[in-house]
């Protein structure tokens, strides 16, 4: 088993930054593939990010490249998800998930954090 717990989210404006964070517990970490999904209103959840376990290795889906940085610490058991020059577009729920580094199917995703929510106003 594996918890997993989001913080961060919010409203901000158009070009604004939010930091979400994802705390794990319940299974050794640094051996576990981490990502963020999200799911925006009347849409079904999508990839975002994913990051390998030692944090070497990261990818993106392209709509957030170059906006987006997915990150982790080891020693603290979290994943980080930075999100610069946020969107309108960007409004949704984001989920932590714990997830094979190649993984974007949210239907293979082993465990799910309870989702925090961004909105972006224009």
């Amino acid at each position: 088993q594996v918890q997993l717990v989001e913080s961060g989210g919010g409203l901000v404006q158009a070009g604004g930054s939010l930091r979400l964070s994802c705390a794990a517990s319940g299974r050794t970490f640094s051996s576990l593939g981490m990502g963020w999904f999200r799911q925006p209103p009347g849409k079904e959840r999508e990839f975002v990010a994913a990051i390998s376990s030692g944090g070497g290795s990261v990818r993106y889906t392209d709509s957030v490249k170059g906006r987006f940085t997915i990150s982790r610490d080891n020693a603290k058991n979290t994943v980080y998800l930075q999100m610069n020059s946020l969107r309108p577009e960007d409004t949704a729920v984001y989920y932590c998930a714990q997830s094979t580094f190649y993984n974007t199917a949210p239907t293979r995703v082993a465990y799910w954090g309870q989702g925090t929510q961004v909105t972006v106003s224009s």
